[in-house]
């Protein structure tokens, strides 16, 4: 078993390499320089669009916010706090900095995902909107790149089962039982009935759910964390200063940091904000294919929303906080690097905000990716497939709780990296259809504008 793991361990370093890296990152450049930097020029406007996007009577299952909230569920996860911990202790603080870079560039990906999505979904056998890479490689690229998307929907379809579910599930496990000794069956029971009353209800349901408990997950992890930057407010400068020094310079060895050199930075940030945000690929396109809209440019401009506030956000409280609280450089990894930062700055209370985050945040993430995973399977075998696609993934949570899960981890990482190559290929090759649907939506934007200031 242990010759099987290191197999697949360096197939996963393979898969993830720079070129992957490179890969994800200038797909996102290219999009972001071919868009005349549109993503940069309207994040005000798409967080109106959003707001306004609470409800709609347009076609669709579920609302543009809900579908963002959707998608949110399932890359705000473990990564917001384990990852981006583990980023700073193998990387240093100046992997934050190329973190920012991927998301800031991640998010003209992210729009280019949910245009396709919404420009190529289709109507299922039960009248529901389905989308994503799959169905963009199928309706938008030749029929010789059809295998594409079956290739995905195989990645994708599996690789739930791993990132979204098992390693969450064990996360929650773990963290509850650390800090409450409560038995490790008692959580995965609980964990079970949980998902269970949401899952089995479908995309409306898990949208219900996540527009409710996104955003008050989110405010309250962001506003325990500002408490902490208000106790280090005159530090913050100096943190900035460290975190963009250090993303050119490297970080010297210091207390329990072993130190680390540039490419280190470069390497843990880029992957782990990727990670994080999933930009690239190809998950979070599958919720907003379900969204009430009639203009695929409207509903990526909300998607690319999703980078904004997962990177640029959320991740930056938590690198804040670790850096300020000077636990960075204690020589600890993962959450227990985010627990002992939080625990420093609010003692008794701080490893409470931790583990509450990492449970609810573990949660929504095995909702997310319970919706991403059965279109897969309903892509490759039809709807058929549903229900014993949810029921195996209830009886996958409880296991992945109780389990060792090095195996199954390293598996999900290189299903989940494999997922990226033909999404990436259908982004280059459909990116003239993406930028002929930008312009179009801005001349129609524009003339709308001129008769209103005509008419005023």
């Amino acid at each position: 078993m242990q010759a099987i793991e290191e197999i697949l361990n360096e197939v996963s370093a393979l898969v993830w390499g720079p070129i992957m890296l490179i890969l994800l990152l200038g797909i996102g450049v290219y999009l972001t320089f071919a868009l005349k930097f549109f993503t940069f020029r309207h994040v005000t406007t798409a967080m109106k669009m959003l707001w306004q996007g609470r409800r709609s009577d347009k076609i669709g299952d579920i609302s543009p916010f809900q579908a963002l909230m959707t998608a949110l569920s399932a890359t705000i996860g473990t990564g917001n706090i384990a990852g981006v911990a583990t980023a700073i202790a193998l990387g240093g603080p100046g992997a934050i900095f190329w973190m920012w870079l991927t998301a800031l560039f991640g998010m003209a990906t992210k729009y280019a995902e949910a245009v396709l999505a919404v420009k190529y979904r289709e109507v299922d056998e039960r009248g529901r909107y389905v989308g994503g890479p799959m169905y963009y490689i199928k309706n938008g690229l030749k029929a010789h790149w059809r295998w594409l998307g079956s290739a995905f929907a195989f990645f994708g379809a599996f690789a739930a089962f791993g990132i979204g579910n098992m390693v969450q599930a064990n996360s929650v496990a773990d963290a509850v039982g650390n800090l409450f000794q409560i038995p490790t069956y008692y959580t995965a029971i609980v964990l079970t009935v949980l998902s269970a009353v949401v899952i089995l209800g479908g995309i409306q349901r898990i949208a219900e759910v996540a527009a409710k408990l996104v955003p008050i997950m989110a405010i309250a992890y962001i506003l325990c964390a500002l408490v902490v930057l208000a106790m280090h407010i005159t530090e913050i400068p100096a943190a900035l200063a460290l975190i963009v020094k250090s993303a050119f310079t490297g970080t010297a060895a210091v207390g329990g940091f072993t130190g680390a050199a540039v490419w280190a930075a470069i390497r843990f940030g880029v992957a782990r904000g990727i990670f994080s945000n999933e930009a690239g690929l190809g998950s979070a396109p599958i919720a907003h294919a379900a969204a009430k809209t009639n203009n695929p440019v409207e509903q990526g401009m909300v998607a690319m929303l999703g980078t904004f506030i997962d990177t640029l956000l959320v991740c930056t409280m938590t690198a804040l906080v670790i850096i300020l609280s000077g636990a960075w450089s204690s020589g600890v990894n993962g959450a227990a690097l985010s627990t002992l930062a939080f625990e420093t700055s609010l003692p008794g209370f701080g490893s409470y905000v931790v583990v509450f985050g990492l449970v609810v945040f573990a949660f929504t993430t095995i909702l997310g990716w319970s919706y991403y995973g059965e279109r897969c399977a309903e892509y490759l075998f039809g709807t058929k497939v549903i229900w014993p696609y949810r029921l195996l993934w209830l009886v996958a949570i409880p296991v992945g709780a109780m389990s060792k899960l090095s195996l199954v981890w390293v598996v999900a990482d290189i299903l989940n990296g494999l997922m990226a190559i033909p999404n990436l290929i259908a982004l280059a090759l459909l990116s003239p259809v993406i930028f002929k649907l930008t312009r179009e939506y801005l001349h129609t934007l524009n003339a709308s504008n001129k008769r209103q200031n005509a008419e005023n």
